[in-house]
């Protein structure tokens, strides 16, 4: 039986070959069709950026699987004896965890100052995939403890992360259109685009992983609208390009705030509302401008009166 660093390390044996083909593929494409998708500079802070997420997921490694084990010493009920059952049920939960592990990361200042990051590149291609949300491995584990308390090892848990984020990493591309009806169910390239676009009317939907049905369940989808091009980057495109200002940039904005006000609920809740509230509305949440440019859509669809 293989270890789970022996079997990750087969995962990435296997996936590397796999990703370079992937990624020459839509480079051919991507040139042959006159289009911008890839630039040097975005790619190579797309790679650093994957080498210090993964890491501080070493680092972390025996800490968080330490504190998995744990629980799942104590876990509530019994493993699924059937391996085929385990393993789909597994999938389902992770995906779920995954969900909303990534909401919270949209709506809570706090997580989106670490997951920012991620969505910082106005390009969208395969690389984009591996512009990871350096710090997240410091807390992503604990929306799998409530996996380890139902009866799913540890190992098991690390292992269906590697495997899903395979998926999670392909579905950045502009290359496919369409995928039929597997549109109903997966996550896919049209639906990822959406998520990373800065267009208000995608502004923080399709948050799942591999599943989109979380999405439709919980109110969190939107499909890629054909009169409206997604927009890549953040809502405040950034113009320093260093890697440092790329990662703690949103850690500098939240810390002005929390200067400028000494209210201590204030502070709280720069830190824990969504992303762009502001006490005074001076700024505003995605929510905030959704609403507001529905709004405004529903005004200007009235018939004018004379």
């Amino acid at each position: 039986m293989l270890s789970t660093y022996a079997f990750e390390e087969l995962i990435i044996r296997i996936s590397t070959p796999f990703y370079l083909g992937l990624i020459g593929l839509e480079l051919f494409l991507t040139h042959s069709q006159h289009r911008q998708s890839y630039s040097l500079k975005d790619t190579l802070t797309n790679t650093l950026l994957m080498l210090l997420n993964g890491g501080i997921d070493l680092l972390f490694r025996t800490t968080y699987v330490g504190i998995l084990l744990w629980f799942y010493m104590h876990r509530l009920t019994d493993p699924i004896v059937n391996p085929m059952l385990y393993w789909f049920l597994l999938f389902l939960a992770e995906d779920f965890a995954f969900y909303l592990l990534h909401y919270v990361d949209h709506h809570c200042r706090l997580f989106w100052a670490v997951h920012v990051t991620h969505h910082s590149s106005e390009h969208f291609n395969l690389t984009t995939g591996f512009r990871s949300s350096v710090f997240q491995p410091l807390y992503r584990f604990i929306y799998f403890i409530p996996l380890a308390l139902v009866g799913f090892h540890p190992a098991d848990i690390v292992i269906m992360y590697s495997v899903t984020q395979i998926y999670g990493i392909i579905i950045h591309t502009e290359s496919i259109k369409r995928l039929g009806w597997l549109e109903h169910i997966l996550v896919t390239p049209s639906h990822h685009r959406v998520h990373h676009a800065s267009n208000v009317e995608y502004l923080d939907k399709n948050m799942g992983m591999c599943l989109i049905i979380w999405d439709k369940l919980f109110g969190t989808f939107q499909e890629e609208l054909p009169d409206v091009p997604p927009r890549y980057g953040v809502t405040k495109p950034s113009e320093n390009p260093s890697i440092s200002y790329t990662i703690f940039h949103e850690w500098q904005e939240i810390g002005q705030d929390l200067r400028t006000n000494k209210n201590w609920k204030t502070k709280l809740k720069y830190l824990l509302r969504e992303p762009g509230w502001s006490p005074d509305g001076s700024r505003k949440t995605s929510k905030e401008l959704q609403r507001e440019a529905a709004q405004a859509k529903q005004k200007a669809a009235q018939p004018v009166t004379t």
